[in-house]
């Protein structure tokens, strides 16, 4: 018997629950990292592990090509693009190939700011880091320098100029209200 043996529907239809977890398995294994609530994640990584395994099978010895191209169709199935699917047979399986399992990782970040949804990082656990790309020293004056709220205002600060309207206009009041 069945009873309650459920799957988390993350307030979906069956279609679009599986696009979104095709289209976000395509996004891990392409960027190596993505960010999602907390139950995407727990319900991406167990779909993504699956994935890794299957890739992970045409590395033993011994697999008859018949069987390697089956696991490749049965990957082509849920990745959108063959170039992530090769990524993944080619790169991301060989990096796993000694370990028995838990290829993903999920970092909970804080609540997201909107919604108050919680929100996690889902990441391949031998991640390779890519070099970032290096900025502009500060010493260099940008080409398209902006001016700042004196410049604009001819001079004199917006700010301070309301507040010396503000106060001018006040005292007047306090003036004519006295006489």
């Amino acid at each position: 018997m069945r009873k309650r043996n459920g799957v988390a529907q993350l307030n979906r239809t069956h279609s679009h629950r599986k696009a979104m977890l095709r289209n976000m398995a395509t996004s891990l294994f392409e960027h190596e990292r993505i960010v999602t609530t907390r139950a995407r994640g727990k319900v991406l990584r167990g779909y993504a592990e699956r994935l890794i395994t299957r890739a992970r099978q045409n590395l033993a010895d011994g697999t008859p090509a018949e069987r390697k191209l089956h696991n490749q169709r049965e990957v082509l199935r849920h990745i959108r693009s063959r170039d992530v699917a090769k990524k993944l047979f080619e790169d991301i399986a060989p990096r796993f190939k000694d370990r028995p399992g838990g290829y993903t990782r999920l970092i909970h970040l804080p609540e997201r700011k909107s919604d108050a949804a919680p929100m996690t990082i889902v990441e391949l656990v031998d991640r390779i880091e890519r070099p970032r790309r290096i900025r502009e020293q500060r010493g260099q004056k940008p080409t398209g320098r902006k001016k700042d709220a004196k410049e604009r205002a001819g001079g004199k600060d917006r700010d301070e100029d309301r507040k010396g309207k503000w106060y001018d206009r006040f005292r007047r009041r306090k003036r004519d209200h006295d006489a």
